[in-house]
Formats: C-alpha cells, sequence, structure tokens
C-alpha cells in the first residue's frame, strides 16, 4: 500500500455507486459444506471478524457476496492490538499491535460460520507474514478472530482442510486467536471502494479458487 493508502485519494472527486449484489460461491471443504447443509435460522444476530490486507477490499467483498443476508453490516476497524482508540495513522504506523480488520453482523443462522472461514480463505493469500501484496507490517497480517470456542474449533478445522486441498507445500500463517476490544474505523473507511469507484484494492484481493 502507498504511504496512508494515498490519504488524500480518499477524498476524490468520486461519486458513489450502487453495488451489484452476486451470489456467494458454494464451499468446497468439509466443513463449510456441512455447515452451509446444517445451519438453522435463529434468534439475534451473530459476528464474525476478519483481517486479510487492507480492509476496504476486504469489506467490499464479503458485502458485494453476503450483503443479501438479514441484518447484514460490515465494518472496517482495529483489533488485536493494545493502544486504546487508535487512529488509522497510528495503526498505520505499525506501532499499536491492530489489524486493519472487518466485523461482520448478521442475522443468527443466516449463514454458517465455517462457509465465511472458507471465502476469507479463498479471498487473499494467507502465506504471508505481515503481508498483502504490495501492503506490508503486521496491521495487514491475515487473522482469523474468533468470538467463542465453537468459532474456534470452526476456524481451525477448515484452515486445515484448505491447507491440505489448496495450500500444500505452502504453510498457511493466519493467526487464529480470540477477538480483543473492536474499534470502528473512521467514517472514510466505510464501504470505501462502493464511494470511491476505482480507488485502491489491493491485487490479492480476488478468488484463488
Amino acid at each position: 500500500m502507498l504511504p496512508l493508502r494515498n490519504f488524500l485519494a480518499s477524498f476524490s472527486s468520486s461519486s458513489a455507486t450502487k453495488m451489484v449484489q452476486k451470489p456467494p460461491p458454494s464451499p468446497t471443504v468439509p466443513t463449510a459444506i456441512r455447515g452451509r447443509e446444517i445451519v438453522q435460522p435463529g434468534e439475534g444476530v451473530e459476528h464474525a471478524t476478519f483481517a486479510s490486507g487492507c480492509f476496504w477490499g476486504t469489506e467490499h467483498l464479503f458485502s458485494k457476496h453476503y450483503g443479501h443476508l438479514p441484518q447484514f453490516k460490515a465494518i472496517s476497524g482495529y483489533t488485536g492490538g493494545k493502544a486504546e482508540n487508535p487512529s488509522y495513522r497510528q495503526v498505520c504506523s505499525g506501532t499499536t499491535g491492530h489489524a486493519e480488520a472487518v466485523r461482520l453482523t448478521y442475522a443468527k443462522g443466516s449463514v454458517s460460520y465455517a462457509e465465511l472461514v472458507e471465502f476469507f480463505y479463498r479471498t487473499h493469500d494467507p502465506t504471508t507474514v505481515d503481508r498483502q501484496g504490495p501492503d506490508r507490517g503486521s496491521q495487514y497480517r491475515s487473522a482469523i478472530f474468533y468470538e467463542n470456542n465453537e468459532q474456534e474449533d470452526l476456524a481451525k478445522k477448515v484452515t486445515a482442510e484448505v491447507q491440505e486441498k489448496y495450500l500444500k507445500g505452502r504453510p498457511i500463517v493466519t493467526q487464529i486467536t480470540q477477538i480483543g476490544k473492536w474499534y470502528p474505523g473512521e467514517d472514510y473507511h466505510q464501504e470505501y471502494l462502493d464511494n470511491n469507484p476505482g480507488g485502491y484494492e489491493c491485487p490479492t484481493h480476488r478468488f484463488y479458487w
């Protein structure tokens, strides 16, 4: 990522466009397939939090393919660090310990967590330490921030299956850790690529299978 991701470019004269929704791809590893088969609607909402480099692209991919879910939200923000109320500039310095991450909210049982984990893996490179494409630093690390023991178990199972099926010889370095305090990012980061068509998007944010 260019310095501060070309900060001034975030205020470019581009008009917002309505995102074209696309159906999510079918899961391909056993735990995710099973998750889609057995998921049942429930009361309330669930959360899933992922870090896969620049949060603009991560948010955009999840929103494009899962934005149809009831009560869906995808918020770009920061977690995994020690500083209180970090700013974007502080996180970009790499000194706060935070990762750029996206926190999903969706109606309970509208999608399986295991399916979301596979989607996370299939849309970035989980084999590079503290790096996605040209973006370098711990703030761009690959990470799954689980909410509870069930999410932790599912994340580890899907990780092992993705490693075996798609990434033999290229070890996954994704951190799987309990979520800490969550801080939403500044307003201009939210739905950034919808509000700034043609804005910066990490080249690793694409489908690998």
